[in-house]
């Protein structure tokens, strides 16, 4: 266990260190390897308790750089898809003038009807051509594997630390608990290899991070959207028409800070931009609610569902399904009335908030074509 921790701090260590994310997320594996080494001398039970509380924070500071490093990640897949299916057919051209170029036979490639030196130019050319290919070639490859390493990061980083967090929040009350009960305490985390192993891998997935965005290049992320620079291009997250905007008193005169969209039963709500699920379920008279973190200091509100896809904790990129309207007839939600004008039985409610205060989320939809 020693030279495993000493082989991953030397990893730590010896790794570039870019700010922000990276060094947010570095620093979160440096403390967490130094709760690793207190879990494995802990002996007291307050020893092993204080052990327990610095691994639980540095997961959570690593579980919060993870987030922002997945919005980071899901706006360079985006990007990189974009520039994947605007050249999808130059890579076929590419392709099929590589794989008939290495068709074509030596002695056939020698000989020119104008001559020996004809013969040499053209043989450059071909030189040329089919190195320019191959390096446009190499970089579109190039692409896809970062695009596919962006996706294997998406899908199992959150999972790790998430579940790494959790066991040691149970193995902190077990002991707690067992103190306070004053019977024998459990067996020590210290002790326990499979825990270990699985702080490391929190370890290995957090350097991983770290890594991936302190090699990017400086200005990968330069042309990657922003939430900010969205303000007035937001899509509608579902098929619908405004029934209330900004303020506006419904029939029984309640305000609230944001827009009501009548909409079809059952109807798809998808995410309007790139973020992190910070919860999903039941709100308060909201019904199931999204609240989406679309960008630091923002959180946009998504209520009225019936059905909720994403996980808590999980990163969205723009487009990706939220849930389902609800399909029956109309209900007690307060949301849920019917619009006699469009014909549309259910009402999705959403909200924009920066640093706590409301904004009209109309300055920031697309609203062009919408009947009121």
């Amino acid at each position: 266990m020693r030279l495993a921790r000493l082989f991953a701090l030397l990893v730590c260590l010896g790794s570039p260190v870019a700010a922000d994310t990276a060094g947010n997320a570095q620093a979160a594996a440096i403390a967490l390897l130094n709760a690793i080494d207190s879990l494995a001398d802990a002996r007291r039970a307050p020893d092993q308790v204080a052990a327990l509380t610095q691994a639980i924070q540095a997961h959570e500071a690593g579980l919060s750089a993870l987030r922002e490093g997945l919005r980071e990640a899901a706006l360079r897949e985006a990007a990189i898809n974009r520039v994947l299916e605007q050249q999808q057919a130059q890579v076929s051209r590419i392709l099929g003038a590589m794989m008939a170029v290495e068709r074509i036979e030596g002695p056939v490639m020698l000989v020119h009807p104008q001559g020996p030196l004809a013969t040499a130019r053209a043989g450059m050319m071909i030189a040329d051509v089919a190195a320019g290919m191959q390096a446009e070639a190499d970089r579109i490859g190039a692409l896809a594997r970062e695009l596919a390493a962006l996706r294997q990061l998406r899908e199992t980083a959150v999972d790790t630390l998430a579940s790494g967090l959790a066991s040691l929040q149970d193995a902190r009350a077990e002991l707690s608990q067992a103190v306070a009960d004053r019977r024998d305490l459990p067996p020590r985390v210290g002790d326990d290899e499979a825990r270990m192993l699985a702080l490391l891998e929190s370890v290995r997935t957090l350097q991983e991070l770290a890594t991936s965005m302190a090699q990017r290049p400086s200005d990968a992320t330069a042309d990657l959207p922003l939430f900010e620079t969205a303000r007035g291009r937001l899509p509608l997250p579902v098929i619908g028409a405004v029934l209330r905007g900004f303020g506006e008193a419904d029939a029984a005169g309640i305000t609230r800070p944001g827009l009501v969209l009548a909409t079809e039963p059952g109807a798809l709500v998808t995410a309007p931009w790139f973020g992190t699920v910070r919860y999903r379920g039941p709100l308060l008279d909201y019904g199931n609610v999204v609240l989406l973190e679309p960008g630091e200091g923002w959180l946009l509100v998504v209520a009225g569902l019936d059905v909720v896809y994403p996980r808590q904790g999980e990163v969205l990129a723009q487009g990706d399904a939220l849930g389902l309207m609800p399909g029956g007839a109309t209900g007690s939600d307060e949301f849920v009335q019917v619009d006699r004008v469009t014909g549309r039985s259910e009402t999705l409610y959403l909200e924009l908030r920066q640093d706590g205060q409301a904004i009209d989320p109309a300055i920031w939809f697309d609203l062009s074509g919408q009947q009121r």
